[in-house]
């Protein structure tokens, strides 16, 4: 598959690509991909496989920042697609059908007017597929129109099933979350911004720190914060109880190169340990994240299950009372065009499912700004439509942890390379992609909490400058976004 670029009607000379993939039916990633690589102004995608393929990669609209965008699956053919018109055409498709799902046609609505707009201008280009510079002209204009539609058209997806929810009193203190940062909770100043606003808080949990040695566990830093939120109308959740990443893990599991039967029982006995200890304070528990995305032992499909159903089944053993959480890291799934031991998240949460697993809610994490597959920034109808994806899960969600930058850094924070929404970030950019998200997650009735992963800056952020205060605990306009929201959630 060739794929020609265009920018104002002349072809491309340059093109990151970066977070590039290509992807198959359910928009899963495919593995079999010898290369994707620019060369003369053309994509050319080389896979094992003859089947229909969408190519995703970040691409830039004119005021609409730097996106991960997708073309429709298409299939294998000598000459080369316009892809700047492919793009545009999967725009409008996905417009189409969440127009439809959501029940957003209609005639004396402002937004029909630019519904057309965008219609009128992908026939004129498709009417100019002969010349190739002129119809990317046209589709440049129905992506950016498409674009801008398409956010308006989540924005009031969003806000209508908010005010039902406000109507019904779905929503409550608790509803906001944020994750608290053991190193600076002795700070006064952090706990009070953190417990004026937020009512349900997460405490960390990293297997890899707090047992340093086999046997030896360190629950200095756990029980301190212990001591600091408990006693108060807080709801605590804790977790991940386990995460199979290089830096949760123990060395001393490593490098004992143990089987998955010797992981599995030090598994389950470090999530008894921990549970045991601190299930009087604790109302909801992470119990594992990230087992489709996250695998540095090379588990199996059917050991990624089992390991699932092994600390659920102790944490349920040592806690019978609060909330088991399964959590799914990496929504879109990119990891698993590179990553063999992974498994498709949608393919994971199903599987968890009919395996007959005791839990009560899935933990959905959505980080952006970064270059890491799953982290390059996308628009809000893509976050919306991904989200639809489980509303027929029968289990309640949880958004367990998010964040988004308030600047552009270098290398892999760079605008190039991890995208952008609108234009060049800044807290005031921040502040408005928070209000968004809050508002089209909160407003799905299947979602029942939202967790901002970074409450100030410091160096365990998961993105440069994602925190909700600077790292002098001063707060930026995000901070004060949610306070705009907690009291609309409370005034109910």
């Amino acid at each position: 598959m060739k794929f020609q670029l265009f920018k104002n009607g002349k072809p491309l000379e340059t093109c990151s690509l970066a977070g590039a993939y290509l992807f198959g039916a359910d928009m899963i990633p495919l593995r079999h991909v010898d290369k994707i690589e620019f060369k003369d102004g053309e994509i050319e995608c080389l896979k094992k496989s003859q089947d229909a393929a969408g190519l995703s990669l970040l691409w830039p609209i004119d005021d609409n920042g730097v996106l991960l965008l997708n073309t429709t699956r298409l299939p294998e053919r000598a000459e080369p697609y316009n892809l700047n018109v492919e793009l545009a055409r999967a725009r409008l498709m996905q417009i189409t059908i969440k127009r439809e799902d959501w029940a957003l046609f209609d005639p004396s609505d402002e937004l029909e007017g630019m519904a057309q707009q965008v219609q009128n201008l992908f026939i004129q280009a498709l009417q100019h597929n002969a010349v190739p510079e002129r119809a990317s002209q046209f589709a440049d204009k129905a992506l950016k129109k498409g674009i801008e539609f398409s956010e308006k058209l989540a924005a009031k997806h969003a806000e209508q099933f908010l005010a039902v929810r406000f109507r019904n009193k779905a929503l409550g203190r608790h509803s906001l979350g944020c994750e608290v940062d053991l190193d600076q909770i002795t700070d006064e100043k952090y706990r009070k911004y953190l417990l004026d606003l937020f009512g349900f808080i997460t405490i960390p949990i990293n297997w890899a720190q707090i047992e340093p040695e086999k046997g030896a566990y360190d629950f200095t830093k756990l029980d301190r914060c212990m001591e600091y939120l408990s006693g108060r109308r807080l709801a605590l959740c804790a977790g991940p109880l386990l995460r199979f990443s290089p830096d949760s893990v123990p060395a001393w599991l490593v490098q004992e190169k143990p089987d998955f039967e010797k992981i599995r029982e030090q598994a389950y006995e470090f999530v008894t340990t921990v549970v045991s200890r601190y299930s009087k304070f604790i109302h909801a528990w992470r119990v594992i994240s990230g087992m489709n995305a996250l695998n540095c032992f090379g588990f199996n499909f059917e050991q990624v299950i089992e390991m699932t159903r092994t600390a659920c089944l102790a944490a349920k053993a040592a806690d019978v009372k609060s909330r088991k959480m399964v959590e799914l890291l990496f929504p879109w799934g990119e990891y698993y065009a590179s990553d063999k031991t992974t498994v498709p998240p949608l393919v994971y949460t199903d599987m968890v499912i009919q395996s007959g697993i005791s839990f009560d809610a899935f933990g959905l994490q959505m980080h952006f700004g970064k270059d890491v597959p799953g982290m390059h920034i996308r628009d809000m109808m893509q976050i919306s439509s991904r989200l639809d994806c489980f509303a027929a899960v029968p289990k309640t969600v949880h958004i367990t942890g998010v964040s988004i930058p308030d600047a552009h850094g270098s290398q892999e924070h760079c605008l190039e390379r991890a995208g952008s929404w609108r234009k060049n970030w800044d807290q005031t950019l921040q502040a408005a992609w928070i209000e968004e998200f809050y508002k089209l997650t909160l407003g799905r009735p299947f979602i029942n909490t939202v967790t901002y992963s970074c409450l100030a800056d410091s160096g365990n952020s998961p993105t440069k400058g994602c925190g909700l205060l600077s790292e002098k605990l001063t707060p930026k306009k995000a901070f004060l976004s949610l306070v705009k929201f907690q009291r609309m959630i409370l005034k109910q």
